[in-house]
């Protein structure tokens, strides 16, 4: 079933005067479930194309369709409550507030929203992060892998139609990017979280289902991964 539907999008920047077209006609579709890696070098667009997927950036033109609404067409008031509930962002840096515990980190979008977390789902989560012995810890007290887990579950605690990842391994050791790419895989499977990854790593992107991969603002390539290498 689909989720996403990307239409036609453009983006163009001005640069003292100089238009730069960081997106040039990009068209396609995410089914619910899938885990999507988006593949480039740098200044290819992948990142300008994640911060609109994400409501975070507007398009020039063109449209975003996320469960069948145009994203877009949506007031500012909406995007950000959209934004909140619709999406999750998993950033290189992390991004925890350094004032909160684990779990705070994990709940503040839940809270944000003015709900109560569910606990089942919470303690389910923490579990399968790997982190009942830090919930009560800082994040200046964990290790940047642990860091990166916590953010994985700040972003998958409201469950969003939607996780986003920019480049979420970029700031780890390669035994915690691998520990990190798994987890997405299980929040996958797990969870059947729909997942778009930005990386400029080829490697890493086979642990995705699908590659599409971006070469100057245009969509070059939209493959499956082979089962060996998304299962290895």
């Amino acid at each position: 079933m689909e989720i996403l539907k990307v239409q036609d999008l453009c983006k163009t920047y001005d640069t003292g005067g100089v238009p730069v077209k960081a997106l040039d006609h990009v068209s396609f579709t995410v089914d619910k479930g899938e885990f999507v890696a988006i593949v480039g070098a740098s200044g290819s667009g992948k990142s300008t194309l994640l911060h609109i997927l994400g409501g975070v950036d507007k398009p020039t033109s063109g449209h975003v369709y996320l469960n069948g609404k145009d994203v877009y067409e949506l007031n500012e008031n909406n995007l950000a409550i959209f934004r909140r509930r619709e999406v999750g962002l998993i950033y290189q840096f992390y991004n925890l507030l350094p004032i909160l515990n684990v779990k705070e980190n994990i709940t503040l979008p839940v809270l944000l929203d003015g709900k109560k977390p569910d606990t089942k789902y919470l303690n389910d989560l923490i579990h399968t992060l790997g982190l009942e012995s830090r919930v009560n810890h800082l994040p200046n007290e964990l290790s940047g892998g642990q860091q990166q887990r916590v953010s994985i579950g700040r972003a998958l605690m409201n469950h969003p139609a939607l996780l986003l990842a920019d480049e979420p391994t970029g700031n780890l050791d390669s035994k915690s990017s691998l520990e990190i790419l798994e987890l997405l895989k299980v929040s996958n499977e797990k969870y059947h979280q729909t997942i778009i990854m930005i990386t400029h790593d080829k490697e890493l992107a086979l642990h995705a289902k699908r590659i599409i991969t971006i070469e100057d603002g245009k969509i070059i390539h939209d493959e499956l991964v082979g089962e060996e290498h998304a299962n290895s």
